[in-house]
């Protein structure tokens, strides 16, 4: 668990709850349901409409990765490519077959696959970049999801405020309406200035790096089971490895 995205979601909304109670404002009148489905609703609504329905939901299934990242264990695919190198070496491509369905990850099983096939260095590449660059290509634009909300619900927040001061200047020669249409107008645009940049904003950032490092571990399996193939001694590749890891670090 990302422990520290939790204190951070809690330390932001108690830091704006605490500074409202501080000027002594009502906490309550925060809580206003008509600006939350403007503001919210409006939202998820314009995100749905510039994503297809495959990039929206893999989107809401990648939030989890803000409190529960997946691991990337980078130090240790490098010891999994070394031993590939030194069993290539002792017994040929051949004695990395067993290795195949031991493997998890589906691009790292078709390289490996590829490799113990006899597919030539440069095809080896060719075929897994084109792939790894399919792939990073669909989890960006899952992680968009969440950046373009921080784009959207501002608006909506200022929507929310404009329809807020319509009910109001609708009202006027009833005061007791006005308290409502105003904590509306003012409530919708604290729900989406705030959702935006405490949320949205930093969820899209978050998941684009998790992103960054699910690419670098499919470039480090590329990098290592290419220099099998050319033959490259294991101390080699491992030094090959470390160093284009130190360069995404």
């Amino acid at each position: 668990m990302d422990k520290i995205s939790i204190v951070a979601i809690i330390g932001g909304f108690t830091a704006i709850i605490a500074g409202q109670a501080l000027e002594g404002g009502n906490v309550g009148s925060l809580v206003q349901l008509t600006a939350f489905m403007i503001v919210i609703g409006g939202t998820a609504s314009a995100v749905m409409l510039q994503c297809t329905p495959k990039q929206f939901l893999t989107g809401l299934r990648m939030m989890r990765w803000v409190f529960f990242p997946p691991p990337f264990d980078h130090e240790k695919m490098i010891r999994e490519v070394i031993t590939w190198s030194q069993s290539a070496r002792r017994g040929g491509l051949l004695s990395l077959e067993g290795y195949v369905n031991s493997q998890r990850d589906p691009f790292t099983r078709k390289a490996l696959q590829m490799l113990v096939d006899g597919a030539e260095p440069d095809t080896l590449r060719a075929v897994m970049e084109v792939e790894m660059m399919m792939f990073e290509h669909a989890r960006k634009q899952a992680a968009r999801v969440w950046e373009s909300a921080g784009g959207y619900a501002p608006t909506m927040g200022i929507l929310g405020a404009v329809l807020g001061l319509i009910h109001v200047m609708e009202n006027l020669s009833d005061p007791s309406k006005l308290g409502a249409g105003i904590a509306v107008a003012f409530v919708a645009t604290v729900y989406g200035v705030g959702s935006a940049n405490l949320l949205f904003l930093p969820i899209g950032s978050k998941l684009r790096n998790i992103v960054a490092s699910e690419i670098a571990m499919k470039e480090l399996v590329v990098e290592g089971i290419v220099a099998i193939a050319n033959g490259e001694n294991p101390r080699i590749i491992e030094s090959r490895l470390r160093g284009f890891l130190a360069m995404h670090e």
